[in-house]
């Protein structure tokens, strides 16, 4: 039996699929590898045959509430008498580099869908297999953008205004559960296809930090924003 389960949201590519890589490469963790199309995830796929652990992947549409909801059901079946000790909310989108003025409203919403509804409710149906684990971590993956204290800039207003209301969410669901460990993490300007080939960091130096981060979480770091070097960021 793994020592430690892990499920890992938007891992078909970027810093999903690299927290997959990376977890893989110990027999102790049981990972669950959420993606739209798990058919069609071909880089996820060929992990499997290099995975020292076990590596469940499993269909989750974080656009589809039915998705997210049925997703629970397949998940309870491969932990069976386990909890879930880390649930990673990794996927987000960005529209772009719009002003706060020049957004497209479409694309707003659909930035709040993901980026804030998503992991809200992955997170509400899932915390019954979060309390049921040793660990009882959740992770939201925010960004420097979402930080007002940091000053960032007009740029990327969407994709900032969305992950600003992440880390309230992550503020308000350690509050409600302080039972939970419940961060937000920044992981860097990282060269993925969200971050560009201009990026300061490799996905395995963004990932290799952030496990260090998470893994070394305890219930008194509850509530906080960290990123990769785990720094404490301001809000």
């Amino acid at each position: 039996m793994a020592t430690s389960t892990w499920l890992i949201t938007g891992s078909s590519r970027g810093l999903g699929l690299e927290l997959v890589r990376q977890l893989t490469r110990s027999p102790a963790n049981l990972v669950i590898a959420t993606c739209r199309n798990p058919a069609e995830a071909t880089a996820l796929q060929t992990l499997k045959s290099d995975a020292k652990g076990p590596l469940h992947i499993v269909p989750l549409d974080v656009s589809d509430s039915a998705s997210i909801r049925s997703s629970v059901r397949t998940v309870e079946s491969i932990l069976g008498d386990q909890g879930l000790d880390y649930l990673y909310n990794n996927a987000a989108i960005s529209p772009g580099l719009e002003a706060a003025f020049d957004f497209e409203y479409s694309a707003l919403l659909e930035t709040l869908k993901i980026n804030i509804a998503a992991p809200a409710l992955i997170s509400q149906v899932y915390l019954p297999l979060v309390e049921k684990s040793n660990r009882k971590v959740i992770v939201n993956v925010s960004t420097s953008f979402g930080s007002i204290g940091l000053d960032v800039g007009p740029l990327c207003a969407a994709y900032s205004a969305t992950k600003a209301g992440l880390n309230m969410l992550t503020y308000k669901q350690a509050k409600a559960k302080p039972g939970l460990t419940v961060i937000t993490l920044d992981p860097g300007w990282v060269k993925t296809d969200m971050g560009g080939p201009n990026a300061a960091l490799e996905p395995h130096q963004s990932v290799e930090g952030q496990l260090r981060v998470v893994t070394g979480l305890t219930p008194q770091d509850s509530g906080k924003y960290f990123n990769h070097a785990g720094e404490i960021l301001p809000w």
